[in-house]
């Protein structure tokens, strides 16, 4: 998924965003830090969000249902994958993949997962905290080898 993707569908998608958080066009614009002439022409499909409406719409509304059926349980997660092309930091305890994931690999306590609407990777240590994301399978496999070495040393 490309961050011209994620502007495409998401465009579409904002006014059913609005409305499932019930909202006005007002309220709306308000919240996303631009014109309702703007959010109107978005909603209208005349033309796309900036990159930054789309950021703030995902950082803003990241439990909507919406956005999580269209790109996964953690939007915030890809777009930082899609700006940065990797992203490599410990973070936060995940729910393991329950539902956006498939597992593809386990090295010690390390698993590797790829997101099942996004295709990107990450891999989560046996507490469920997620340690890489990428895109590039080949990277996150070396990753997994690298960690599974570094701490799994005897």
């Amino acid at each position: 998924m490309k961050k011209e993707d994620i502007i495409a569908v998401l465009s579409k998608k904002i006014k059913l965003i609005r409305t499932e958080s019930g909202y006005s066009q007002d309220l709306m614009s308000e919240i996303l830090g631009i014109s309702k002439k703007t959010l109107v022409q978005i909603e209208k499909s005349r033309i796309l969000a900036s990159w930054s409406v789309i950021v703030t719409l995902c950082a803003l509304f990241a439990e909507s249902e919406i956005i999580q059926s269209t790109l996964g349980e953690d939007p915030i997660d890809l777009l930082q994958v899609v700006a940065h092309q990797h992203y490599e930091t410990p973070k936060g305890k995940t729910l393991g993949g329950k539902i956006w994931w498939k597992e593809i690999e386990q090295l010690g306590n390390f698993k590797l997962q790829q997101n099942i609407v996004s295709s990107h990777f990450r891999i989560l240590d046996h507490e469920n905290k997620r340690w890489i994301s990428s895109f590039d399978e080949l990277e996150v496999k070396r990753k997994l080898v690298e960690l599974d070495k570094f701490y799994n040393k005897e």
